[in-house]
């Protein structure tokens, strides 16, 4: 009878040695670095999802610039758009992944917002308004103030 209370106890003392040894403080939470792999020279997105909305972005300013030659004005909302250039139907859809977009036409303005879901340090906020730059910053909302994307 003591033998199977001895296998019994060495088995408990096995599985358990492993929590024994563990840390009582706790650790520093990890940060993984980023796996982005640029898809293009001179790519200034810091990730998958970051790169499709500065692609979006492109897209509604080519758009925008073959809207404003062809009706002498900018679109009032995204839905004027579909058709033109490459702009499309299902891109009016406001949520973008990662990203939601929020876009405020005039007849000689527009701003287009790109705000991330999940700021961090591979989701900055995105702006673009009609002098065609794509403007970024990390940690709030980006404006026309803010740095010009390289």
């Amino acid at each position: 009878m003591k033998l199977p209370a001895l296998i019994l106890c060495f088995i408990t003392l096995c599985l358990a040695a492993p929590l024994l040894c563990q840390e009582t403080e706790p650790s520093m939470p990890t940060t993984t670095p980023s796996t982005y792999t640029p898809k293009y020279k001179g790519d200034p997105a810091l990730s998958d999802s970051e790169f499709a909305a500065i692609a979006y972005v492109r897209v509604v300013i080519r758009a925008e610039k073959q809207f404003n030659k062809q009706y002498g004005h900018y679109a009032m909302t995204l839905n004027e758009l579909v058709h033109t250039g490459n702009f499309t139907k299902r891109m009016v859809d406001p949520n973008r992944g990662d990203y939601t977009a929020s876009y405020k036409g005039k007849k000689d303005s527009y701003t287009l917002t790109m705000t991330p879901r999940m700021p961090d340090a591979q989701h900055r906020f995105l702006y673009a308004d009609d002098d065609g730059k794509i403007r970024a910053e990390e940690g709030k909302p980006a404006d026309a103030n803010s740095p010009v994307l390289r």
